[in-house]
């Protein structure tokens, strides 16, 4: 028998809502981005930015994880991933904010971003380089859909809005389920593995 995670599992629901929770983090990310980096204009203030938004989003993920996120390792890796990622994503489209380049600014992003914090994920985690993947692809949908329930993007923010902050955190919050499930006996992650009958 083995113990694979499991979206009828009890303890899913629960865990996949307090993940949602770190929705709030996004709009503080956004905030200390500008603050620290300004307009998103030109490589300094993406790096900059980046790098602020990184670690705050890193840090909402890491307190709404049920301890299955390594702070000392995420939370720098998702600083040096954001910085990296939206320094060369907004280079490619020049800084310019039309949906289709926010699209290709947020996938190429979201690559670097998720490479990182794949690098982070603990040793127990299945098939991590899905991580990177799923968060080109869901970074790319935030701002897809921020641009499209008319924020102003025009005003080159280094976050994506509320709305792509949602999408984005519900379904990565089923992506890290898939990879690195919550284990309720220890309140740390899962990994499948026999079963010892005598436990």
């Amino acid at each position: 028998m083995l113990r694979n995670p499991s979206f009828r599992n009890p303890t899913f629901f629960s865990t996949w809502l307090l993940w949602l929770v770190g929705v709030v983090a996004f709009p503080i990310a956004g905030i200390a981005g500008t603050a620290f980096g300004g307009r998103l204009s030109n490589p300094v203030s993406a790096l900059i930015g980046g790098a602020a938004c990184g670690i705050i989003i890193g840090l909402g993920q890491v307190l709404v994880s049920r301890r299955r996120l390594d702070p000392l390792m995420w939370i720098p890796l998702s600083a040096i991933g954001m910085g990296l990622g939206l320094l060369l994503g907004s280079s490619v489209v020049n800084y310019r904010t039309t949906l289709a380049e926010l699209a290709l600014m947020g996938a190429i992003t979201g690559l670097v971003f998720g490479a990182a914090q794949a690098l982070a994920l603990p040793p127990r985690a299945r098939r991590r380089w899905l991580w990177a993947l799923g968060v080109a692809a869901l970074w790319a949908l935030g701002w897809t859909v921020t641009a499209l329930f008319g924020s102003n993007v025009e005003e080159q923010f280094t976050n994506f809005g509320i709305v792509g902050a949602v999408a984005f955190t519900a379904l990565s919050g089923l992506l890290l389920h898939l990879l690195l499930p919550f284990h309720p006996a220890s309140g740390m992650w899962l990994r499948s593995r026999p079963v010892d009958p005598r436990a």
